[in-house]
C-alpha cells in the first residue's frame, strides 16, 4: 500500500460523525473530567476545532437555560448541574440523608490544601487536636491522597487530589483564596509536633475515650 494510502487508512480507523453531537456522546458517559486532547483523540478531530467546539457548547447551554452546563474544572471538561436545580438532584439522589463533612473535617482539609504536602503530624500540630480519624475519612471520599515520605521523619505525606479540585469548582490549586498567610508557619510548630510525637509513642489506652485533643468523629455529620 503507498504511504498516501497507509496515512489515509489511519485517518479513517476513527469514523468521521458531527463533531459537537459526538463530544456530547464522550462526555455524557465520562465520570471524570476530559482534557481537550482525549476528547480529540476520541471524536477524530483536531484538537483547535475541539476547543472551539466545547466552547460553543458551554456557551448554548448558558444560552439556552438547559439544567446542566458544561465547565472546565480541574484541567479538564465535564457535565454539571446547574448551580440552580442543586437542590432538586440532590433530594433526589440522596433522598434526604446527606453525609457532609464535619467542621473539624473541613479545617484538617483546608490545612492540607494550603500546607501539601504535608504529614498527619503537622496537620494536627496546625489544628491542635489529633486528626487521624477525619483524615481517613478525607482517604477515604478521594479529597486527599498520599503523596510520599518526608525526608527526615519518614513520616506519610499527603496532599489534595484533582477530585478534591473538581469538587470545589476550581482548575488548580493556584486559584484558591489567598488563605496560606493566615495558617501558622511550620518553624513556629516545633513544641507542637515534639507534643503529637510523644502522644503518639505512648501505648495505647484498651478502652480510649474522645478527650478535647481528639476529633471524636470521623469526619461526617450524623444521617
Amino acid at each position: 500500500m503507498s504511504e498516501t494510502g497507509q496515512v489515509t487508512e489511519a485517518a479513517l480507523e476513527v469514523p468521521l460523525v458531527p463533531l459537537r453531537p459526538a463530544l456530547e456522546a464522550v462526555l455524557m458517559v465520562a465520570d471524570q473530567p476530559l482534557d481537550a486532547v482525549s476528547l480529540a483523540s476520541a471524536v477524530g478531530y483536531p484538537r483547535g476545532e475541539v476547543d472551539v467546539a466545547l466552547e460553543g457548547l458551554a456557551a448554548e447551554y448558558t444560552e439556552q437555560g438547559r439544567g446542566f452546563e458544561l465547565r472546565n474544572v480541574a484541567g479538564g471538561w465535564r457535565f454539571y448541574t446547574r448551580e440552580e436545580y442543586a437542590p432538586v438532584v440532590e433530594g433526589f439522589v440522596l433522598e434526604g440523608q446527606q453525609a457532609r463533612l464535619t467542621q473539624a473535617a473541613l479545617e484538617t482539609l483546608a490545612v492540607v490544601a494550603y500546607k501539601q504536602p504535608v504529614s498527619r503530624a503537622r496537620v494536627s500540630a496546625v489544628r491542635g487536636v489529633n486528626v487521624d480519624g477525619v483524615m481517613r475519612t478525607l482517604l477515604t471520599r478521594g479529597l486527599v491522597e498520599e503523596a510520599g515520605q518526608d525526608g527526615e521523619t519518614g513520616a506519610n505525606l499527603y496532599r489534595t487530589t484533582g477530585y478534591f479540585l473538581e469538587r470545589i469548582g476550581v482548575g488548580s490549586l493556584d486559584d484558591l483564596p489567598e488563605l496560606a498567610p493566615y495558617l501558622p508557619d511550620m518553624a513556629d510548630l516545633e513544641d507542637e509536633l515534639e507534643a503529637v510525637a510523644g502522644t503518639a509513642a505512648a501505648p495505647p489506652d484498651p478502652t480510649p475515650e474522645p478527650g478535647p485533643g481528639t476529633e471524636p468523629d470521623g469526619g461526617t455529620e450524623p444521617t
